[in-house]
């Protein structure tokens, strides 16, 4: 007796003024969205597939014509309060921002404001899903996106992108 099938994934890659981002996906949804170093070789994704949508919305998100992203996602395997945050910041929209513990409200999960950080660090769909958005009380807060040492500057990027935070002056 064999169990599930288990979904073939594909990925993709699309260089972005914040590094080359990989999205992989399987017939139906996104599974994970990070940031590369390595040369991705993979074919280019078929057309109308979900890996070349995500990949085409990204390209329009990044070129400033993209506020939302229409993609399923795959957020089955997480922590149920991990899911419920994400689900949460989801409703956060394009050049809004939300503070850890506004989230943590919103979410409605009872986890304190300081977890909501580390709940962010597990968000496998970053941008799709944009934990950039979420800052501390006092400031940025962290990310763990981007290159390898560029989360700071990655997430300013995104938010200077969206219009949160103004570009800077020189």
């Amino acid at each position: 007796m064999s169990g599930p099938a288990i979904p073939a994934v594909g990925r993709a890659a699309l260089e972005t003024p914040v590094g080359r981002i990989v999205v992989l996906a399987d017939a139906e949804r996104v599974r994970r969205l990070s940031w590369s170093t390595a040369a991705v070789t993979d074919p280019c994704p078929a057309d109308g597939s979900v890996l070349d949508s995500t990949v085409r919305q990204l390209g329009e998100y990044f070129a400033g014509r993209r506020r939302e992203f229409d993609v399923d996602l795959d957020l089955d395997g997480l922590e149920p309060a991990t899911r419920r945050v994400l689900l949460a910041l989801r409703e956060v929209p394009y050049g809004h921002a939300i503070t850890y513990g506004e989230l943590a409200t919103l979410s409605g999960t009872g986890l304190p404001a300081r977890a909501i950080g580390s709940v962010m660090g597990a968000n496998p769909v970053p941008v799709l899903v944009g934990c950039h958005r979420v800052l501390a009380g006092d400031g940025l807060g962290g990310y763990s996106g981007g290159p390898p040492g560029q989360g700071p500057a990655t997430k300013r990027w995104l938010l200077e992108l969206e219009g949160i935070l103004p570009p800077p002056l020189w």
